[in-house]
């Protein structure tokens, strides 16, 4: 039994580590590809179907199971669910970029469809007879942890389904359904999926995994309203996007979960005595989601003409490579730390540069396009690029020298 259930832990942990590595290998080509002048329509796939959601997929199935005090219930999904994933990132990548014929966009959507519905069923007949999360796996040194860690693990059955309506909205647009409440693709579409689906479960994931990693204490209140607060906000953002009051109460609440979730982490970070290369990425992350907040506030209660059209690529860029982009980069630089690392030129110095270009980069894109300075936004771009092509040197190569190794 020990022997089985030995070997069903590395298979869970060697996909769990293939899912991210894939997905590095879709930050790299997003950043590329957004500084080689992409369109949105193009560029928005790769980075959160292709980056974002291959990484945290691949964690998910490693962590969530543990914070319901279970084991994966198909040690082998992640292993079916990733050609399904990727297929349905390229698939959707090159409907937007106008890539081949409109079966191609039915077939991205089919294939991400179907890897979605493999991590649901997964994930819900793994917490079957614990729905809600209330056996949290929380040890008795961690007690003082449990009341958060239950309300954190609420939010996990509303990020599956999120997931799964997110998922299906595509395959209904190219099938030609088009869902009387909204439209089943565009930004209504992503924002379900990146802020009802990625922002939550990196709420929930990270009041369970930031506390411990910083050694620090988070006050079970406030993780409770960014749970709240992220839980009903994309589906009115969804809904009535860029419609009248339901979006404007949308875009508070979610405005709200973000703020307050950089507001936990600073102070968890204040509190914490452990300064590593992966900390002042999720710092950087942090204050991101606090100008995405005041950002989407600008668009639901300011008059449109007071923003220039650019406004929306920073938005998008800033929740993307900055709030979910750079949480990853901090958390997988703890997973995975670069100083384990061997060769020659790959180490926390190498990670240190690639946080300090991505957050340089973002600054200067930003900047550029917030204050219409468009020869701020292609340096920084580039700076990006380079960012993530340092990031994926270092993962890279940690995976690669460490086949065996469980973490």
């Amino acid at each position: 039994m020990a022997t089985g259930t030995g070997n069903a832990t590395a298979t869970v942990t060697r996909w769990s580590r293939a899912f991210v590595a894939v997905g590095i290998g879709f930050f790299v080509a997003w950043q590329v590809a957004v500084a080689a002048g992409a369109g949105r329509a193009a560029t928005v796939p790769l980075g959160v179907f292709g980056f974002v959601f291959h990484v945290v997929f691949g964690k998910a199935y490693t962590l969530v199971p543990s914070y319901f005090a279970r084991e994966l219930a198909v040690p082998r999904a992640p292993a079916i669910h990733l050609p399904f994933a990727s297929l349905g990132a390229i698939g959707a990548f090159a409907a937007g970029a106008g890539i081949g014929s409109s079966t191609v966009a039915l077939a991205g959507a089919a294939s991400w469809l179907v890897g979605g519905l493999v991590f649901i069923g997964t994930l819900f007949w793994t917490v079957r007879d614990n729905p809600t999360g209330r056996e949290t796996g929380t040890g008795e040194t961690d007690a003082h942890r449990r009341r958060a860690d239950r309300v954190a693990n609420a939010a996990v059955p509303v990020v599956l389904a999120y997931l799964l309506v997110g998922s299906a909205l595509p395959l209904a647009a190219a099938l030609g359904l088009e869902p009387a409440a909204f439209p089943a693709n565009g930004p209504a579409t992503t924002h379900l999926l990146a802020a009802g689906t990625v922002a939550l479960l990196v709420f929930a994931v990270g009041f369970r995994l930031l506390p411990r990693l910083l050694v620090a204490s988070v006050n079970p209140l406030l993780v409770s309203l960014v749970v709240a607060a992220g839980i009903a906000g994309p589906a009115l953002l969804a809904v009535d996007f860029r419609g009248g009051t339901l979006f404007r109460i949308g875009a508070a609440l979610q405005a709200t979960a973000l703020v307050s979730f950089a507001v936990a982490v600073l102070d968890l970070s204040r509190q914490s005595e452990r300064r590593r290369v992966g900390g002042r990425a999720v710092i950087a992350a942090a204050g991101c989601g606090a100008l995405v907040a005041v950002l989407g506030l600008l668009f639901a209660f300011a008059p449109a003409a007071t923003l220039p059209a650019t406004a929306f690529d920073a938005h998008y860029r800033l929740a993307v490579g900055g709030f979910l982009g750079l949480m990853i980069v901090g958390v997988t630089y703890r997973f995975y730390p670069p100083a384990v690392a061997s060769a020659r030129g790959i180490g926390d110095r190498t990670a240190s540069a690639s946080v300090a270009a991505l957050v340089a980069g973002l600054g200067l894109e930003v900047a550029g396009l917030l204050a219409s300075v468009p020869p701020l936004v292609g340096p920084g771009r580039w700076l990006s690029a380079l960012g993530a092509a340092l990031y994926a040197a270092v993962l890279w190569t940690v995976f690669l020298e460490r086949a065996d190794w469980t973490g």
